[in-house]
C-alpha cells in the first residue's frame, strides 16, 4: 500500500487551480458539474484512505475489538508510520463524520424552517409564493414540488421585466437542482478542507448558471443583470431562507458576465488553453486519487484477509 494511501489526502490541493480556471473559462453549467464531480470523488477517496489508516491504527490499540491478526507486523508494514498515522486518522475521521453530519442537519433544518413558512399559503406548485414581508428577499425552496419565494418588498424594488428575470433565475435553481451540487461540495469541503475552493467556486457557478438560464428564458440579458444588481442591493438575509440558495455571489462579476456575450457551451474541442489546462489538471488529480485509494484498499483488504485466521 505504501505511500499510495497518503496521496488522496493531499491531491485535493489541485482543487484551487481547477476551481479558478473552471469558473473563469467554462460555461457555468459545465463548471458546476465538473467541480461537483471532482470534489465528490476526491472527498470520497480521501475519506476511504482515512478509514484504511484508522483500521491499521485501531489494530495497534490494546483491547481493540478487531481480530488479533490485524496487528501482525505484516499488516503494520503495509502502511508507513502506521501507528502514529493510524491513531491520528481515528480522530480526523471522527471529526469528518461530525462535520458532515452537522452540515446535513443544518441543511435539513433550514429546509424545514422554510417549508414551515409556506404552510399557510395555498398549494400552487407552478406559481410564485409572495410573502408579505418588509424585508426584501427571494430564494428557491427545493422540494416536491419546489417553490419560488419572494417577499412583497423585493417585488416592489424591481420593474416588471426585472421581476420576470428574478423569478426565472430562482426557477432555474429548482429546475437544475442546484441545491444538490451545493450540498455535495459542502460535504466534500467538510471531508477535506483542501476542497474549500471548490465549494466557493460551485456557489458562484450555480448563480451564474441560473443567470444564464434566466437570460435565455426572458431573452433579455440586461434585464437579468439589472435584477441581479438590484436584488443584491436591497436584499437582506431572510431567517427562513436557505443560505446556500439565497446567496447572491460576487455581484459585479455576475453583472459583467451578463453584459458580455453568451459563454460557449462546448467542452470539446477546448475553447482556450485555460479550459484545456483545467480539464487536464482535474482529470489527472481525480484519476490519480481514485487509483491510489483503490490500490490502497485492495492491498490492505488482501493483507487483512491473509492475516485473519479462518
Amino acid at each position: 500500500m505504501g505511500v499510495f494511501v497518503y496521496l488522496p489526502l493531499v491531491l485535493p490541493l489541485t482543487a484551487l487551480p481547477v476551481a479558478r480556471l473552471a469558473e473563469q473559462h467554462l460555461h457555468p453549467r459545465s463548471a458546476t458539474r465538473l467541480l461537483a464531480a471532482v470534489g465528490t470523488t476526491l472527498a470520497l477517496c480521501s475519506t476511504v484512505c482515512l478509514a484504511l489508516l484508522m483500521v491499521v491504527g485501531t489494530a495497534q490499540l490494546p483491547g481493540n475489538p478487531l481480530p488479533d491478526g490485524w496487528s501482525d507486523p505484516e499488516v503494520r508494514a503495509a502502511v508507513p508510520y502506521e501507528e502514529k498515522a493510524g491513531i491520528v486518522a481515528i480522530g480526523v475521521l471522527a471529526a469528518v463524520v461530525v462535520a458532515c453530519g452537522s452540515a446535513v442537519h443544518h441543511h435539513v433544518r433550514q429546509r424545514v424552517r422554510a417549508a414551515r413558512a409556506l404552510r399557510s399559503l395555498p398549494e400552487q406548485p407552478s406559481a410564485v409564493a409572495v410573502l408579505p414581508d418588509p424585508a426584501p428577499y427571494a430564494y428557491a425552496l427545493p422540494g416536491s414540488p419546489g417553490r419560488v419565494v419572494v417577499s412583497t418588498a423585493m417585488m416592489e424594488c424591481l420593474t416588471a421585466r426585472e421581476r420576470r428575470a428574478l423569478v426565472a433565475h430562482e426557477r432555474a435553481h429548482l429546475t437544475a437542482r442546484h441545491h444538490r451540487y451545493l450540498l455535495a461540495t459542502q460535504l466534500a469541503a467538510r471531508a477535506n478542507p483542501f476542497l474549500l475552493p471548490l465549494r466557493t467556486a460551485v456557489a458562484y457557478s450555480t448563480e451564474r448558471w441560473a443567470d444564464e438560464a434566466a437570460a435565455q428564458a426572458t431573452g433579455d440579458r440586461r434585464a437579468v443583470a439589472g435584477a441581479v444588481g438590484k436584488a443584491a442591493l436591497f436584499a437582506h438575509r431572510s431567517p427562513d431562507a436557505l443560505p446556500a440558495l439565497a446567496a447572491v455571489g460576487p455581484i459585479p462579476r455576475r453583472v459583467a458576465a451578463l453584459l458580455d456575450p453568451v459563454p460557449p457551451t462546448r467542452l470539446w474541442p477546448p475553447s482556450s488553453a485555460h479550459v484545456a489546462f483545467a480539464g487536464l489538471v482535474a482529470t489527472a488529480g481525480t484519476t490519480v486519487s481514485a487509483l491510489s485509494s483503490l490500490n490502497a484498499t485492495v492491498t490492505l483488504v488482501r493483507i487483512l484477509h491473509a492475516a485473519t485466521p479462518l
